[in-house]
């Protein structure tokens, strides 16, 4: 098996609170590889740091100091690179017991050298499909000359009617509705699932090696999230492209991935075969990822309209993270035997079966 097509290596993403005067580690210590034609999901609570590792993929983290430690590199058309290469040297800071506490950062130049990483990279080798359809496309431009634009600027195809044909093909093939009519509507003229399909059709007419799938139903009614997620798993198995699906929703990670990472408090906390991290009768399991997966409503629940599961508690503040295990103050599952290091040692993310690595004290050091 081949290198992959991305490795996440620490990657740590911070960003400053003025009114609290700390950081904010949105993401802190993240590791992730993603194979070639993998679909790799991402699952968490809001704010565990799922949207923000997809955006320092990206390069599109605004606020200082953004991304400010670790490695991502990319392996795509036989070359490798890291995206974080030399950013490095524009961030000066201080770290007292392995915290940062003080940082300086030489915000044009670091803004210079993403932008010279990422414009060959951004748009034709990864594409990203953001939350919010609407908001993702051009307003005050055509549909089909937004995808038309995207053909003609990362693909060999330079002609405006090749191009144009090409795109009206991407609309076919994402099942919208009279592709021609759409082609000239604008974004205002579309529903928010025609929309959805469109920024689908843009994101892959660049023929991308990794595509980036942030919360892609969030948003549209019960309906229109179901045939979505049944056009990716279709989409999926034509195309077999690389993707990383970051979603609350554990149905639809559990249709489209191979493989999936638990996250939690900017961590990972499970990261292993979605057969197994979201099959109920998979025992060994990460407390946090048991919890997730009782708090989905059964169909008996629905029909006795009984009482949802909940997790008892708040997610950590990321700018004061706990010590210890970041879901301990949660955990349902705590024995005397592990209660200390889990109050005051962070676990390491280790192997319990092949290819399925958990961190929790509760399988052993």
């Amino acid at each position: 098996m081949g290198a992959p097509l991305l490795e996440i290596e620490s990657l740590r993403t911070y960003f400053y609170s003025r009114s609290k005067r700390a950081f904010i580690r949105a993401v802190d210590g993240v590791t992730l590889a993603l194979a070639r034609g993998e679909t790799l999901g991402v699952v968490g609570e809001s704010g565990s740091g799922k949207s923000v590792t997809a955006l320092s993929i990206t390069g599109l983290i605004g606020a200082g100091p953004g991304v400010i430690g670790g490695t991502i590199v990319f392996r795509a058309d036989g070359g490798e690179q890291n995206l974080l290469a030399d950013l490095e040297r524009y961030v000066d800071r201080k770290e007292v017991d392995g915290r940062i506490v003080e940082v300086s950062k030489d915000e044009a130049g670091w803004r210079r050298k993403v932008e010279r990483i990422m414009a060959p990279l951004r748009g034709k080798a990864i594409s990203v499909i953001f939350q919010n359809p609407k908001s993702a496309l051009n307003p005050f431009v055509r549909v089909g000359a937004q995808i038309t634009e995207v053909i003609r600027l990362h693909t060999p195809t330079k002609g405006a009617r090749e191009a144009r044909e090409q795109a009206l093909d991407w609309l076919r093939r994402v099942k919208i509705d009279s592709p021609r009519l759409r082609f000239d509507n604008y974004p205002y003229g579309l529903s928010g699932g025609m929309c959805q399909r469109a920024v689908i059709a843009m994101a892959l007419a660049s023929e991308p090696a990794l595509l980036i799938a942030d919360e892609p139903t969030t948003g549209l009614d019960a309906t229109i999230q179901s045939e979505i997620v049944g056009l990716l798993a279709e989409l999926k198995a034509e195309i077999g492209i690389a993707t990383l699906l970051i979603s609350h929703d554990i149905r639809v990670i559990s249709r489209l991935a191979d493989n999936v990472a638990v996250m939690y408090g900017g961590s990972v906390m499970e990261h292993g075969p979605a057969a197994d991290v979201l099959a109920a009768r998979f025992a060994p399991k990460h407390p946090y990822t048991t919890a997730l997966l009782a708090s989905i409503p059964s169909e008996q629940n629905v029909r006795d309209k009984g009482y949802l599961t909940v997790i008892e508690g708040e997610v950590p503040d990321a700018v004061d993270l706990p010590r210890g295990c970041r879901f301990y103050a949660r955990c349902n599952r705590v024995t005397d035997g592990v209660r200390d290091r889990c109050a005051q040692r962070e676990p390491a993310l280790q192997e319990i079966a092949p290819g399925h690595r958990v961190r929790c004290w509760l399988y052993g050091e």
